[in-house]
């Protein structure tokens, strides 16, 4: 075979390697441009299982539960092993109908983390130490803003409480991810509209109570105060905006 006969047998092999993992509509001609890259996720979205054990949750996430077939792209179990069940580049069925900010397709835009707890009890700390190396390792490799770690209740205040109240967020941003008030940035200035701060910093507004529900939930670690926004929740805002401002 001579050089030339070599060079374009070895191109139409790579071709075809290429049109095989490409998705392509037999109505149009294939005109392949360069310019593409593959869709990326922006956001990682923290959950809680609900369930009793790590095998449980497994089952569910590779098969249905009551509400129909579910999954995530990592589990991270009470003893900080690693689970990954979706490859990063796929969409994986964990967020479900909602909004964060200007996002409605979560599960397009996002890497979901289930973590192996019952809702009830805090979270173990080997657990923890693992999902901030995964956190640190996604991060790094897919070009996720750090402080882009949320809550699926976040998203979707009224259907989900996932993580629970137990959930150490504050941990998480001394660690480099997700978003904690900080007492420097002091109380918020005379004429601060926390409502139009909640949804500026991405909760959706449909539900108010709802909103103020899951904003409680990760910023105070409290289920039970009023469906309301305080001083003190002005003061949380204030400084979440402003870490907002200051980010690059």
């Amino acid at each position: 075979m001579t050089l030339n006969r070599f060079l374009v047998s070895a191109m139409v092999l790579v071709l075809s390697a290429c049109a095989s993992t490409t998705v392509r509509s037999p109505l149009a001609t294939w005109v392949p441009s360069p310019n593409h890259n593959a869709r990326a996720p922006v956001v990682i979205v923290l959950h809680h299982t609900d369930q009793h054990s790590v095998q449980e949750s497994l089952d569910t996430l590779r098969s249905a539960n009551s509400g129909g077939k579910v999954s995530s792209h990592y589990l991270v179990g009470a003893d900080g092993h690693l689970y990954q069940l979706v490859g990063d580049d796929r969409r994986a069925w964990h967020a479900g109908p909602g909004r964060w900010g200007t996002i409605t397709d979560l599960n397009s835009a996002s890497i979901g983390i289930e973590i192996d707890n019952d809702g009830d009890t805090p979270f173990a700390s080997a657990q923890i130490a693992a999902l901030i190396r995964l956190l640190d390792d996604l991060c790094t490799r897919l070009r996720i803003p750090r402080s882009q770690i949320i809550a699926h209740a976040d998203l979707a205040p009224s259907r989900k409480q996932d993580p629970s109240r137990f959930f150490p967020w504050q941990q998480l941003a001394e660690a480099g991810f997700g978003v904690w008030p900080r007492a420097a940035d002091g109380p918020a200035p005379m004429g601060f509209d926390p409502w139009m701060a909640l949804q500026a910093f991405g909760y959706p507004m449909d539900d108010r109570a709802a909103a103020v529900g899951a904003f409680h939930r990760r910023f105070r670690g409290r289920d039970d105060l009023p469906a309301d926004l305080d001083a003190e929740d002005a003061r949380i805002l204030h400084s979440l905006l402003l870490q907002q401002e200051r980010r690059p």
